[in-house]
């Protein structure tokens, strides 16, 4: 009897333990806003800003708090008391630093009705610590005296969120100098100032605090989840990439990071600050892994049409608007003539779309031609999937979307030869995907704005049909670490880390450059034509004003008769990195966009071939086998239709999955073709069969197998498994190389005669994205020209935002949001610019 009465008085004791902390946490579910965190302070003083009560709040809370454990004698009672007098001394420091800020950044928006720009975005992240700080106090507050009242727990978040608020008032200490450096109204310095000037003004930023206990304190509760758990894929992801093909250990090893966020942190620092590009890329990768493949399929908008176009390397005649023909040369800067993938989706099947047979639906008036993210060296239209699906079902017109080559195999200017050569030869193929035309919008994402925006500039130089408009989403359009506020926030960002962003944008637009003498040489001018001739080759005498880039560079082709120079080893790299073309799925369809033998003999370049698959015949490579590649850059044959009539064809590249779109005359007689055909296709689909296999082998041979970070000392090569090892270094130290100040590297650099041609422009993009002053400035300058121009900024979503489209509900909206201003843009016929468009 006494033992069940003790049970009964022990029972009620945790039950009312239970309900303290319980009633704890019903007084925290107030809003998470930051610009409505005032709602969450019961003290508000008359004449003072909410956010100020918000601050005061927070250090009544520490007060309280500091005073109940200032007696506590043991060792975490006196860290919290610790903690707490130093988040109240950070307060008093950080709130002039931001209140002058915040009383200066509406000078900096695009308008009133579009408020957004870096300075705003850090008041944002210092009210949403000071918000988090405020809770964390609270929930202390209220569960103190509960028998499950964890200390240590406690200890830890609140020196985390000091920490974190420390470095943020250093981040304060850079923004005044920014302000101090450029005129109201300006988020770009207007004299030469070097990123390691800015960070000589104050002390170094702590990045652990960003990625530890208080990641993606900034961001929209939906977005949280899904950023922490990116932040483990990545540390987890690099003990598999270092630890020598050690996978159960890197999978141990991986699953502390969950548990352990200052491992996770540290961990995740000195990978932003060590790892190779190439890592980055592998990791982006990841995102095309055959499980993430079929995510789109299963979650998104269903499509009738979702095949990629191979475009071979050949000349592209297209009408100018004077009424001019002229010639596109195909991209051969860098990695010499290859053949570029597009991909068409359609949510209907229309009249004449290239291997859909009949159908009673008419061509579409419209088309959106897309270029996807992934900082300029990773990811594919494939990856962009998730969102494009659904923009294809609700515009109802067919999407282009280019798989540009990627960097640091194909830097700067090759992505954008190739989707300028990609639109060249839309403009001549409208009917093969679906529409008239009548209506061109461009879109891209990230690095893809970048790229649609720098075509549109290639596009008026050339004298060539402009879009009707543009919708750029999260655009870098400045190539290059000029100080702004916006730009510091990859200090923080778990999707776009400092070393990350900064690796691609050396990779794109920044490679070596030097050659013999120092000097650079100049690429050789294609000649032997009579007609005019718009080359997508760029070189400094260009008149379109690309850079001219050293043929001394890696896999640079500096005419013809340099493809011999290129390895096959090279080559087998560069098919590797080459995006899009290790996708191919059988939901999708390959076609091989075939051009006139008697075009492609004119220019008098020859493709690359292969040394290593030399001994086949010409003819069986040309005309009776397709070539695809596997993930891992692998050749893989695929059979062509037999030469017979044009509808026998298209119904055996249906069965095949491979069509081409114009027929080319064999080189040999159709009896010579008939008796070696058998032959040569067991011979390959035998050889396919075979790189299907080596394909998976090496696919796990390079998720777990060694790749290590170059260094220049075999002490540093030591270290190269153990990233922890390395010592955290100042952000400066990236600051190592130099960006040409070009408009097609970065747009914003335009002259204003062209920039006053670009169609109308709508951009979206989010407050706490490192380019969002890039945008801001962009639009800015548009409207100073008179152009159609419009911003929005999105609030709590991360860099990217659209790939997380099928995972949170406000990056879902966002993405409707896209499509309403994409859909502004199909129908100009009320605008009165539209008509003038081919008149400019």
């Amino acid at each position: 009897m006494f033992i069940l009465k003790s049970l009964q008085m022990r029972l009620k004791f945790f039950k009312r333990g239970f309900r303290i902390a319980k009633g704890g946490l019903s007084k925290m579910a107030y809003t998470e806003s930051p610009a409505k965190a005032s709602l969450c302070c019961e003290e508000l003083q008359d004449g003072a800003p909410p956010t100020y009560a918000m601050y005061e709040a927070l250090k009544d809370s520490c007060q309280n708090n500091a005073t109940y454990f200032q007696p506590d004698d043991s060792e975490n009672g006196q860290r919290l008391y610790q903690g707490f007098m130093t988040l109240m001394d950070h307060v008093d420091t950080v709130w002039p630093l931001v209140d002058h800020v915040r009383k200066v950044a509406p000078q900096y928006d695009f308008d009133a009705k579009s408020p957004g720009n870096g300075y705003r975005s850090f008041v944002s992240v210092v009210d949403s610590c000071v918000l988090h700080g405020l809770k964390l106090s609270r929930q202390v507050n209220t569960s103190r005296d509960a028998l499950l009242f964890r200390k240590g727990h406690f200890v830890k978040e609140i020196e985390s969120c000091g920490q974190l608020l420390a470095s943020l008032g250093t981040c304060l200490h850079h923004l005044h100098t920014l302000l101090a450096w450029a005129p109201p109204g300006e988020l770009f310095p207007t004299e030469p100032h070097t990123p390691e000037e800015l960070f000589a003004q104050a002390d170094t930023i702590n990045q652990y605090c960003f990625y530890g206990r208080c990641l993606g304190f900034q961001f929209l509760p939906s977005m949280r989840g899904i950023l922490k758990g990116i932040s483990i894929c990545m540390a987890g992801f690099s003990e598999a990439y270092y630890c020598h093909g050690n996978l159960i250990s890197s999978v141990w090893t991986g699953g502390q990071y969950l548990i352990d966020p200052e491992m996770r942190a540290r961990r995740i620092v000195n990978i932003s600050q060590s790892a190779s590009i190439e890592f980055c890329k592998a990791f982006w990768f990841l995102a095309e892994s055959e499980i993430m493949k079929r995510v789109p399929g299963l979650m998104s908008s269903p499509v009738a049409v979702n095949k990629i176009i191979t475009i071979p390397p050949e000349p592209i005649t297209v009408t100018t608007i004077d009424g001019k023909e002229s010639t596109v040369l195909p991209p051969t800067v860098h990695i010499g003539l290859q053949g570029l993938n597009v991909r068409l989706i359609s949510a209907n099947k229309r009249t004449g779309m290239v291997g859909e047979g009949s159908s009673s639906l008419p061509p579409a008036d419209g088309v959106l031609f897309h270029c996807h993210g992934g900082g300029f060296v990773a990811q594919s239209s494939k990856s962009h999937e998730t969102y494009l699906r659904d923009w294809a079902a609700k515009l109802n017109v067919p999407i282009l979307s280019i798989d540009y080559s990627l960097a640091p195999q194909a830097p700067f200017p090759r992505a954008l030869e190739e989707v300028y050569y990609a639109y060249c030869w839309m403009l001549t193929h409208f009917k093969e995907i679906g529409t008239t035309g009548k209506r061109i919008v461009f879109a891209g994402d990230s690095a893809g704005a970048n790229l649609v925006a720098a075509c549109t500039l290639k596009i008026l130089t050339s004298g060539l049909r402009r879009p009707e408009g543009m919708f750029l989403a999260y655009a870098p359009l400045m190539i290059s670490f000029v100080p702004s506020p916006a730009r510091l926030l990859c200090l923080m960002d778990p999707v776009l880390p400092f070393g990350f962003m900064m690796r691609c944008l050396k990779a794109y637009a920044s490679p070596n450059t030097k050659s013999e003498g120092g000097k650079p040489k100049e690429d050789k001018p294609h000649g032997g034509h009579n007609q005019t001739v718009v080359s997508s080759a760029t070189t400094p005498l260009d008149s379109n004003g690309f850079l001219k880039v050293s043929p001394s560079q890696e896999g640079i082709s500096e005419g013809p008769s340099s493809f011999e120079e290129v390895s096959p080893s090279d080559l087998a790299e560069l098919q590797a990195h080459k995006s899009g073309s290790e996708r191919r799925k059988s939901s999708d369809t390959t076609i091989s966009a075939t051009s006139l033998q008697s075009e492609h003999t004119a220019t008098g370049i020859t493709p690359p071939e292969d040394k290593s698959q030399k001994y086949v015949s010409d003819f069986l490579e040309r005309y009776v086998l397709d070539s695809d590649t596997d993930s891992e850059g692998r050749r893989i044959p695929i059979i062509k239709p037999s030469p017979k009539t044009l509808e026998e064809s298209h119904r055996e590249a249906e069965s095949e999955n491979s069509s081409t779109l114009v027929g080319e005359p064999p080189l040999v007689d159709d009896n010579e073709y008939t008796k070696d055909n058998k032959k040569r296709i067991k011979t390959r689909i035998s050889e396919a069969a075979t790189g299907f296999m080596g394909a998976m082998s090496s696919r796990l041979a390079y998720i777990t197998g060694s790749n290590a970070i170059s260094r220049p000392t075999q002490d540093d090569l030591a270290a190269r498994t153990n990233l922890d090892a390395l010592i955290a270094r100042s952000p400066s130290d990236e600051f190592i190389f130099s960006v040409p100040r070009d408009p097609f590297l970065s747009p914003y650099w335009a002259e204003d005669h062209l920039l006053k041609k670009f169609p109308p422009v709508r951009i979206l993009t989010v407050h706490l994205d490192p380019c969002l002053d890039d945008c801001v400035m962009f639009a800015k300058k548009l409207k100073k020209l008179g152009n159609s121009v419009g911003i929005e900024v999105l609030e709590g979503l991360p860099h990217g935002f659209l790939n997380f489209s099928l995972m949170a509900k406000e990056a879902n909206e966002g993405s409707k949001l896209c499509i309403e201003r994409i859909k502004q843009l199909l129908d100009l016929e009320n605008n009165p610019g539209s008509r003038e468009n081919n008149q400019l």
